[in-house]
């Protein structure tokens, strides 16, 4: 009977760690990405705007890395 309780215990106090592992996996593709077509084309990103859009994109990418790392520890 007890070995039922723990078990269940051990499995509630730790977090799952999935978003952490979906959002760290977008990240780093997405920095495949950017390598990839960075280093095809000179002109990358093109404008202002385009180069505002792919900080933008890092940035929040980058966060949600970090906080499901920390939500998730």
């Amino acid at each position: 009977m007890l070995l039922p309780l723990l078990q269940i215990a051990a499995e509630e106090a730790e977090p799952s760690k999935v978003p952490f592992f979906i959002c760290g996996g977008a990240f780093a593709a997405w920095a495949i990405v950017l390598f990839l077509v960075g280093m095809r084309s000179q002109a990358f990103p093109g404008s202002q705007t385009a180069e505002r859009g792919v900080i933008a994109v890092s940035v929040v990418l980058m966060a949600a890395a970090m906080f499901t790392a920390v939500i998730t520890a």
